[in-house]
C-alpha cells in the first residue's frame, strides 16, 4: 500500500534534508511537484495540468502506453545482461542500423548519454592513438570526469581547461564570431578548427577527435550552417582524428527533416562515431554508441572486454524497439517538422511585434528564441528571460532557458506537442511580453517625471 501523498512543502523539506544541494530544481523559489504525466502534459499534486515544452527525454510522450506495455511484458519474462543470446538486442541494433548511414553499423548499448560519450572518447583515442580533443565553446557532453574535461560549460567553473582540450568557437551565425552578414561563415568557422589543429601540432600534440553536438543545445539552440561539419571533418581526418556527433539531445526525428540532426549538414557528411541517449528510451535509462567496423575492431584489439552490466538488457532493448515503432507508427518525424515549422512561423511573426525577440532559429521541434536588450549589440536579455519563464509557469507552461547568457528560450517538447499547443504557447508569450513592455514604459514615464 502506497503512503499518503505528502504536502509539497514537506516534500521540499525532505529533499533539502536528504538530497545533495548540487542537485538543482526547476523554479527553485517555488518548485513544482509533479506526480503524473501523459503525452505532452504533466500534472501536479493538485491535478493542475502543465504543458511540457522542456522534456525531450519523454520523446514520444510521457508514459506512452506502447512503451509502458513493452517494458512491463519483457519485465515479466526476463531481464539479464548481454552475455546471453537474446533476440531483443540484435533486433534493436538492426532497427537502429536501418536509420543510419551504412558505415555506422556496429553498436554498443549503455545506460546514459554520459556513458555513451565517455565510451566514444575511449574509442577515438584507441583508434587514433592520439589524446587531444577539440570541442565547441559552451559545450556540455556529460557529468563524468572525462566529459567535464571536454565541456567548457562546466570546466570553466571548476579546474579549468586541460592541455589536451582545445576549444573552437561555436558556429553561431547570430551572435558568434562570424555572423549572418559574413561572406562565408562556413569556411571561416571551419578554419578556426584548422588553426587549432595547426597550433596543437606545433606543440607536438595530436588530435584524437572533434567532439560536437550536432545542434549545440546548452550553447543556445544553435543551428550550425550546412557544410560546416564537412569542412571540419576534412581538417580533423587529415590530422588523423575522428568526428564524433553527439545526438543525445537532438536525435530520433526531432529535427523533422531528418532522423538524425547531423544529416542537416547534407548527404555527404557521415560522422565516425554517433552517440545517443535521453529520448532513446523515452525516460528509461538507455544509451547507445554507433560506429564503424574499423573503429570497433581497433577498440577490441586491446583484448580488454567491454562489458556494461545493464547495457543492452532485454527490457531496455524492448523499450528502445517500442520507441522506434511509435516514431514510425505515429509519423512523429513528419509531425515534428509540421508543428515545428508552424511554431517557428508564429515566433517570427511575434519577432516583428516585440523587439526583445532578436532571433528565432531551429529545426523541427528543436527551437531557440533569443531574447535581447538591444538590436545593435544583441545583449542577452537574461533577467527578462528569467522573468518570462517564471510567468509562464504561473500560466501552466513549463519552459526553460539556455545559452551563455541564459537568454534563449529553448523548445524541445515531447514529439506529440501539437498545433494547438504551439498556438497556446505563442499567444501566452505574446500577452506576457506585451505586459512586460507596458510595465517598462510606465517605469520609464515615472522616471522621466521624477527628473
Amino acid at each position: 500500500m502506497r503512503p499518503a501523498q505528502r504536502d509539497r512543502h514537506d516534500t521540499l523539506a525532505l529533499r533539502q534534508q536528504l538530497i545533495g544541494s548540487a542537485c538543482k530544481l526547476f523554479f527553485s523559489h517555488d518548485p513544482v511537484k509533479i506526480v503524473k504525466a501523459k503525452g505532452q502534459y504533466m500534472y501536479d499534486e493538485k491535478g493542475r495540468q502543465y504543458l511540457d515544452c522542456i522534456n525531450n527525454v519523454a520523446h514520444v510522450g510521457h508514459c506512452h502506453p506502447d512503451v509502458v506495455k513493452a517494458a512491463h511484458e519483457q519485465n515479466q519474462v526476463l531481464n539479464t545482461n548481454s552475455r546471453y543470446l537474446h533476440d531483443n538486442l540484435v533486433d534493436y541494433a538492426k532497427k537502429l542500423s536501418d536509420t543510419l548511414p551504412e558505415k555506422l553499423c556496429t553498436f554498443y548499448f549503455l545506460n546514459s548519454g554520459s556513458e555513451a560519450n565517455d565510451l566514444a572518447l575511449r574509442m577515438a583515442r584507441q583508434y587514433t592513438k592520439h589524446e587531444d580533443v577539440i570541442v565547441l565553446d559552451h559545450a556540455y557532453h556529460g557529468h563524468l570526469t572525462s566529459l567535464i574535461d571536454i565541456s567548457p560549460y562546466k570546466f570553466r567553473n571548476l579546474e579549468g581547461q586541460k592541455e589536451w582540450v582545445h576549444v573552437a568557437p561555436v558556429p553561431d551565425t547570430y551572435r558568434g564570431l562570424y555572423r549572418e552578414d559574413h561572406e562565408d561563415s562556413v569556411t571561416a568557422y571551419a578554419n578556426e578548427v584548422k588553426t587549432i589543429i595547426e597550433q596543437a601540432h606545433k606543440k607536438g600534440r595530436k588530435i584524437a577527435a572533434f567532439f560536437a553536438e550536432s545542434l549545440p543545445s546548452v550553447g543556445g539552440q544553435i543551428i550550425p550552417p550546412a557544410g560546416y561539419f564537412q569542412k571540419v571533418a576534412e581538417h580533423v581526418h587529415k590530422a588523423g582524428g575522428v568526428f564524433i556527433a553527439d545526438e543525445i539531445q537532438v536525435g530520433f526525428g526531432r529535427v523533422g527533416m531528418h532522423f538524425w540532426a547531423f544529416q542537416l549538414q547534407g548527404e555527404d557528411f557521415i560522422p565516425d562515431i554517433v552517440t545517443m541517449g535521453k529520448p532513446i528510451g523515452n525516460g528509461h535509462p538507455l544509451a547507445c554508441v554507433a560506429t564503424t567496423k574499423e573503429i570497433a575492431e581497433a577498440f577490441a584489439a586491446t583484448g580488454v572486454e567491454y562489458f556494461n552490466t545493464f547495457g543492452g538488457n532485454p527490457v531496455s532493448c524492448a523499450i528502445g524497439l517500442a520507441v522506434l515503432d511509435v516514431i514510425e507508427k505515429e509519423h512523429l518525424q513528419a509531425h515534428a517538422m509540421e508543428v515545428g515549422n508552424f511554431l517557428m512561423k508564429l515566433f517570427k511573426e511575434l519577432k516583428i511585434k516585440h523587439p526583445i525577440i532578436g532571433d528565432v532559429r531551429g529545426s523541427g521541434l528543436f527551437i531557440g528564441v533569443d531574447l535581447i536588450k538591444d538590436q545593435a549589440e544583441r545583449t542577452p536579455a537574461t533577467a527578462e528571460a528569467e522573468h518570462l519563464i517564471t510567468r509562464l509557469k504561473e500560466e501552466y507552461i513549463l519552459l526553460s532557458t539556455d545559452g551563455p547568457g541564459r537568454n534563449v528560450l529553448k523548445f524541445k517538447p515531447p514529439m506529440c506537442f501539437n498545433m494547438e499547443d504551439a498556438k497556446f504557447v505563442v499567444d501566452t508569450i505574446d500577452r506576457l511580453l506585451t505586459d512586460m513592455e507596458e510595465q517598462q514604459l510606465n517605469q520609464d514615464k515615472a522616471s522621466t517625471c521624477s527628473t
